[in-house]
């Protein structure tokens, strides 16, 4: 009876690979990857205010850099997800790092506003090919049930990336100005670049994906209209969508101009604090990962808990009855911050078991493009709103509990139905294996 059940699992599960550490290796090289392109991505978030000098641009001029790289971002995560799909990880990570190596360069050397948009542009193209790459290497090398664990890991080394903005680029800037340091951390790309072609492999050796046929645009709309009528993945894009953007819009612009012109602290005050947002990420992403991992239905719990929680550590800071807000409150906020990125991780876990392998990209993409729309909107109507109201930070951030409560009425419309598919997708994979022979 043993016997016939693990035959019956190999049989069920020819996809599932042993991990161990060769799949490590490999995945440390892509993931390497994206840690350069987060670096890359959030590098304007430390250089806002001289970008500002730099290019004599107003607050809704400044946050077109960071709408502009948003909005290419999220309108490449479908199309990405049908690249993953059908060429593979590796070529599309080498295609990623070329573009926003480029876009890098680009911005350091940019001699006017009109190139360094453009530069930017390409830079949010080249990033859009990272990660959904990333988490579609995580599933062709580790067990299905390491996936959230590996997901989890995949977003704290992304905010490693942010770390190394925050600390190092900065004092760059400062120390050797804008174009040695942002040409100069360009060199991170080629090194990753090399590092790809050398040594990623799509899959380990016995577990090449089932082929697929492609045909042209009857392809692409199958797997985009499949993906998209599953109430798990839909599910992940709004819990994506709203987690995802609070700490995203601080980090990628606006907290250091907030915590600077609203709160009046110092630039070095200001970067321990955004440090701290990406601190706080990364150990709740170790945490939300193990329980995650053991335990499948606390996903919505803590979804839903750390919307609540950055709704409310915003709401008693913008309304703070004081010109600035005191320390403690601010570093809650930031604390709080640090949760979003790994609640955002979460929307990956109800799109994955909702797709079979062949469309794992595609659903990826879509989910991924929720918290990047959001992030994008809400850094526009910051910069609109600073502009119309004088610079009133309290009045501009109340953007952040509009698409909040956009995001949270979709997930409690949504959360039965997708809880109910992924239970009967559950039932008709145990009966599919009892039905196995061995």
């Amino acid at each position: 009876m043993r016997s016939g059940s693990a035959s019956s699992r190999s049989v069920s599960l020819p996809g599932d690979p042993p991990g161990g550490r060769r799949a490590v290796a490999v995945w440390a090289i892509g993931v390497s990857v994206y840690f350069v392109a987060v670096i890359f991505r959030t590098s304007l978030g430390v250089a806002g205010l001289d970008a500002a000098d730099r290019f004599h641009v107003s607050a809704s001029a400044l946050s077109a850099f960071s709408i502009l790289q948003l909005l290419v971002y999220a309108g490449m995560q479908i199309p990405v997800g049908l690249l993953v799909d059908r060429l593979g990880t590796k070529k599309v990570l080498t295609i990623g790092v070329v573009l926003f190596t480029a876009g890098q360069l680009g911005f350091a050397f940019s001699p006017s506003y009109g190139t360094a948009l453009a530069s930017r542009a390409l830079l949010g193209c080249g990033d859009a090919m990272t990660f959904i790459s990333v988490l579609r290497l995580g599933t062709r090398w580790f067990p299905a049930r390491r996936s959230p664990l590996v997901a989890q890991l995949a977003g704290l080394v992304g905010m490693a990336g942010n770390l190394v903005s925050t600390l190092v680029l900065a004092r760059l800037l400062h120390g050797v100005g804008w174009t040695a340091a942002f040409g100069g951390s360009a060199v991170a790309g080629v090194v990753v670049l090399v590092l790809l072609l050398l040594f990623l492999k799509d899959h380990p050796e016995g577990y090449e994906p089932e082929p697929f046929p492609h045909r042209g645009s009857a392809y692409v709309r199958r797997q985009i209209v499949a993906s998209w009528k599953e109430p798990g993945t839909r599910l992940g894009m709004w819990v994506h969508f709203t987690t995802q953007f609070p700490a995203m819009v601080f980090l990628l612009l606006w907290g250091l101009p907030f915590l600077v012109q609203a709160q009046g602290l110092s630039r070095a005050t200001a970067g321990e604090l955004l440090t701290l947002v990406v601190l706080s990420n990364m150990l709740v992403g170790l945490v939300y990962g193990q329980i995650v991992a053991r335990h499948h239905a606390a996903r919505l719990p803590l979804a839903l808990g750390t919307i609540g929680a950055t709704a409310a550590v915003w709401a008693a800071t913008l309304a703070y009855p004081a010109v600035h807000a005191p320390m403690w409150l601010l570093v809650v906020l930031c604390t709080v911050l640090g949760a979003c990125g790994p609640a955002s991780m979460i929307g990956f876990d109800f799109a994955r078991p909702a797709n079979p392998p062949e469309r794992q990209g595609t659903a990826s993409g879509i989910t991924n493009m929720g918290g990047f729309v959001a992030s994008m909107t809400t850094l526009l109507a910051i910069g609109v709103l600073l502009d119309a109201t004088g610079d009133d930070y309290p009045v501009a951030f109340c953007a952040v509990f509009v698409l909040q409560a956009v995001g949270l009425s979709q997930i409690l419309r949504l959360r039965k139905r997708a809880a109910r598919r992924e239970r009967e997708r559950l039932v008709a994979s145990r009966v599919e294996t009892v039905h196995v022979p061995a």
